[in-house]
């Protein structure tokens, strides 16, 4: 079978690859589409610190189960579509004796320490596959990066009486809005790129900002009657917005931390005291809570999903799809790999 490589910073191609052997208390997956996350680009561009090479790329999953292997319940069965918990935790550490696997020291995702599901077939325990019989493949691959959102707002403790500055709309800024949005919170959301706002504002943001066309800190003191936000959630990482987020969160308030920086960032520490503000890292997402959560956020029919599928492309354009994304990010939102076309019918 065929498998988009990762090889090197900056060189990504098509490979072939052993089918997965169903073990014990495993589904085999035929995987159908596959979502291109932000660490996919960055793991391209060398700018993922957690990237090894060589690897199969992929961990946003829409697949159906073609094979159950000995001990699986007989809930999950042969034909059913799936998504896929990516996230591979060692046990031991002090985040898995804390009952938080998900931020495990030795955390492996698929895709980056270890192969990921940009092939035809991928094997996975059992305990790691969500299933819905409403979603789409493409809505079954959304679901993970969407969690990543939904969990960074459980970090931050948003509630109705919150206000909720979202800074950056990629498909996870935009889970952080719809799960604020789904709370009762007034969300504001902050991006770029005017697009990307007019997808927020569908999820029900009450209002966008984009700072190329506004003062960032004005207008967010204005819509606060100068408090400030409450909670601010970093989804960009970037030296600009990880700034901001501690310059205008209120005063008592929450900065939660999704994005990577790609370089060091400077701070005014001053503030951490002054304000009394909390600063949460958000890794990942909770398997059981998260992943149910999202798949019921979906089948309510509350997301626009095809807005935010910029492009669908067949295995052999990945490589090339890949180079282009990294030449010129602006205007994507989420690259949608389709197992099920070939060069042919693409």
């Amino acid at each position: 079978m065929n498998a988009l490589f990762l090889t090197d910073v900056g060189q990504a191609e098509v490979r072939e690859t052993e089918r997965p052997f169903l073990q014990s208390g495993e589904v085999l997956l035929e995987v159908k589409r596959v979502g291109f996350c932000g660490s996919d680009l960055n793991g391209f561009k060398g700018l993922f610190p957690l990237q090894e090479y060589p690897i199969i790329l992929g961990h946003e999953v829409g697949a159906q189960v073609v094979s159950v292997g000995e001990g699986v319940p007989s809930a999950i069965k042969v034909g059913d579509k799936v998504t896929l918990y990516p996230y591979q935790n060692c046990g031991t550490c002090i985040a898995c004796r804390k009952d938080r696997p998900h931020a495990c020291q030795s955390n492996k995702t698929m895709g980056v320490r270890r192969s990921g599901a940009m092939t035809e077939y991928v094997a996975a325990p059992w305990q790691d596959v969500f299933p819905s019989d409403k979603l789409t493949y493409e809505e079954l691959a959304l679901v993970e990066p969407l969690t990543v959102g939904f969990h960074a707002v459980d970090r931050g403790r948003v509630g109705a009486k919150d206000i909720v500055a979202v800074l950056g709309c990629g498909i996870v800024g935009l889970g952080a809005v719809a799960s604020a949005v789904d709370r009762g919170a007034e969300v504001i959301a902050v991006d770029l790129d005017n697009a990307k706002l007019e997808i927020a504002k569908q999820i029900g943001v009450k209002h966008t900002i984009n700072p190329l066309e506004v003062d960032l800190a004005e207008r967010l003191r204005k819509l606060t009657d100068g408090d400030g936000p409450n909670v601010i959630i970093e989804a960009a990482g970037t030296q600009v917005t990880y700034r901001a987020a501690v310059d205008e969160v209120a005063f008592l308030g929450r900065v939660v931390c999704i994005g990577y920086a790609k370089s060091e960032v400077g701070f005014n520490t001053s503030l951490f005291v002054q304000k009394e503000i909390e600063i949460l890292g958000s890794r990942n997402s909770v398997g059981r809570k998260d992943f149910p959560a999202v798949i019921a956020y979906l089948e309510s029919g509350s997301f626009p999903v095809q807005e935010v599928i910029t492009k669908r492309i067949s295995l052999e354009k990945a490589p090339k799809a890949l180079e282009d994304w990294a030449m010129q990010p602006k205007g994507t939102i989420k690259i949608m790999l389709d197992l099920t076309q070939t060069e042919r019918n693409n």
